[in-house]
């Protein structure tokens, strides 16, 4: 029997997760919980929209015991998985079986993990991470809570990345570097040394051009 769950976030993003849960074949989701009233209701690839995410203490009496939250937005991931933990309801995993996960890597909960990601050797992966297509965390890197990593950025070993940060698409950061917390590391850029909290840097070689917060 199929475990029973509810995707919080019905944007492009949730339908990733649905399409990941599909592909796996071990959760049926129930439906979407979405913070937009008007789409309330709603179908999306035939599951709906049940309302928002206030909905969660009933769900949970109803013997819906997980969830993923589904939102891009880090800081929303984060808020809403403590929603998650405060109606009593398991955070799950959703990990596309085209992905690479090495055996002694270890993995938090509220995670997703999307199609062709690698993970590396001694790997350590925090709640609510977003590891999206094609990225790569290498040997011994640390990404700690609510990080997304883009698709197709690249984190040589030993590369830490703290909690809330942004690495972008196609960015690729060197060995044994830092991002700060709420970093952002732009679309194609190249870190070269530490990027400090709240800072968002760009290019090649990746350089400072405002303070900021992630997304």
């Amino acid at each position: 029997m199929l475990d029973t769950v509810v995707i919080i976030g019905a944007g492009g993003h949730g339908r990733v997760v649905l399409d990941i849960m599909s592909a796996v074949g071990r959760y049926q989701p129930t439906g979407f919980l979405d913070a937009d009233i008007t789409r309330h209701g709603q179908l999306v690839c035939g599951i709906p929209i049940l309302g928002s995410v206030n909905l969660l203490p009933r769900l949970r009496r109803q013997g819906i015991l997980g969830a993923i939250v589904a939102i891009g937005d880090n800081r929303s991931r984060m808020s809403c998985a403590q929603l998650v933990r405060q109606a009593g309801m398991e955070l799950i995993n959703v990990i596309h079986p085209s992905a690479v996960l090495s055996a002694t890597a270890k993995i938090g909960v509220n995670v997703c993990i999307a199609p062709g990601v690698i993970v590396g050797t001694d790997a350590v992966i925090g709640d609510s991470v977003l590891l999206n297509t094609g990225s790569i965390v290498d040997h011994e890197c640390v990404i700690q809570e609510g990080v997304h990593i883009a698709p197709g950025a690249i984190l040589a070993g030993r590369v830490t990345v703290e909690t809330g940060a942004f690495v972008a698409m196609g960015a690729k950061v060197l060995p044994c570097l830092k991002v700060g917390a709420g970093a952002v590391v732009g679309a194609g850029a190249v870190v070269r040394e530490d990027v400090a909290a709240e800072m968002t840097v760009v290019g090649v070689p990746a350089r400072l051009i405002r303070r900021g917060s992630s997304s």
